[in-house]
C-alpha cells in the first residue's frame, strides 16, 4: 500500500522543511547536507504524485498537499512519543518531558510555583516552558513544539483542542496603601486622576482597556508604556501609580499583600478568557496528561483571588 511506502527518514525530513521553512535551515538542524534533504523531499513528491512545496526565493511554503502530510506526519511523531513514554511507565519508570508554551504572565511565578509542586510527586519529569505572544502560543502547538499551550484567546482555532476555559477579567492593580485600595471594584474616571502604567498596544489587557476607554470617552496619558510586565509592577510597587493586569498574573502577589487588585467595572472587562490548548486529536503521555490535569485545578483555584 502506498501508506506503508512513506519512510520514516522522509518524513522526519519532510518536518523540519516545515518547521523551518528552508531546505538549508532543516538541513543544518538536522546535521545532514542540504542535497540529503532535498532527495528526501523529492522522494516523498514522486510517491506522492504531487509537489509537496511551493518553492520561493525566501524559502519553501507547503502547498495544500503539504499541509495534509505535515498534519499526518505531526501526529505520527507525536504518537511515537506517547508510546515510548507508555512503555516507560510500565516499565516503572517515573520520567519524561512536559513542554509547556506560555504567554508572558502566567510565566513569572504561576508557571513556576505549579512545576516545583507538581515535581513533588512527580520528581522525574522535565519540564520546558517556552515563552511567546498568545497567538504565537496557539502556533507553537499546532506545530507539535509543546504539548500544552496556556494562554488568551478570543476566538476558537482549528485544530486546537480547549482542555480548559475561563473567564480572565483585566483588573486595577495598585499598592496597598493607595488611596483606591479601599475599593474592591473601580471605575475608569476613579482611576483617571492617577498615574497609570501600561503594556504596550499588543497586549490582550491593553487592548480590552483601550476599548473601554474609546467606549467611555475617557483618554488616559500613561507615564510607563512597556512590553515587560515585571517594570510595570515593580512601578506599582515603588509607590510610581496604577497599573493594569489579570488575576493569574499577579496572584502569588497578592495573596503575600504586596498588591492589591480592585475589578473594573466596565463593559469588556471580563470578555477576555484563559485557555489551555492542546492539539486536537493527539493521545497525550501520562505525564503530560496528569500535568494537564493539575493546571487546571490551579487556574480555577485563581478565580476569585482579585475580588474580579
Amino acid at each position: 500500500m502506498l501508506s506503508h511506502r512513506l519512510q520514516e527518514t522522509s518524513l522526519r525530513y519532510f518536518l523540519e522543511v516545515i518547521r523551518s521553512g528552508s531546505l538549508t535551515e532543516a538541513a543544518q538542524r538536522l546535521n545532514v547536507t542540504v542535497s540529503a534533504v532535498s532527495r528526501q523531499v523529492g522522494a516523498l513528491e514522486a510517491l506522492l504524485g504531487v509537489p509537496l512545496f511551493d518553492r520561493r526565493p525566501r524559502g519553501m511554503v507547503a502547498s495544500a498537499a503539504g499541509e495534509l502530510l505535515a498534519a499526518y506526519a505531526l501526529r505520527g511523531a507525536l504518537e511515537a512519543d506517547r508510546v515510548v513514554s507508555e512503555i516507560a511507565a510500565l516499565q516503572g519508570l517515573r520520567r519524561g518531558r512536559v513542554r509547556v508554551a506560555s504567554s508572558a504572565g502566567f510565566a513569572i511565578e504561576f508557571l513556576p510555583r505549579i512545576i516545583a509542586e507538581f515535581r513533588q510527586r512527580y520528581p522525574g519529569l522535565q519540564f520546558h516552558v517556552r515563552v511567546a505572544s498568545p497567538a504565537e502560543v496557539t502556533g507553537i502547538v499546532l506545530h507539535g513544539d509543546a504539548d500544552i499551550g496556556i494562554t488568551y484567546s478570543r476566538a476558537a482555532e482549528q485544530g486546537i483542542r480547549v482542555e480548559h476555559r475561563q473567564p480572565a477579567p483585566v483588573i486595577a492593580i495598585m499598592r496597598p496603601d493607595h488611596p483606591l485600595a479601599r475599593f474592591r471594584s473601580v471605575t475608569l474616571a476613579q482611576m483617571q486622576p492617577y498615574p497609570l502604567a501600561l503594556p504596550e498596544g499588543d497586549n490582550t489587557v491593553r487592548q480590552l482597556f483601550d476599548i473601554a476607554c474609546g467606549e467611555r470617552g475617557v483618554v488616559f496619558e500613561p507615564v510607563l508604556v512597556t512590553n515587560h510586565f515585571e517594570t510595570l509592577t515593580s512601578f506599582v510597587l515603588h509607590g510610581g501609580g496604577l497599573s493594569i493586569s489579570g488575576a493569574v498574573t499577579v496572584g502569588d502577589r497578592l495573596r503575600r499583600g504586596e498588591l492589591h487588585a480592585a475589578s473594573i467595572r466596565e463593559r469588556g472587562m471580563r470578555s477576555r478568557a484563559v485557555e489551555l490548548q492542546t492539539l486536537a486529536g493527539r493521545t497525550l503521555p501520562e505525564g503530560v496528561r496528569a500535568f494537564l490535569g493539575f493546571i487546571r485545578e490551579r487556574l480555577a483555584a485563581e478565580v476569585g483571588v482579585a475580588g474580579a
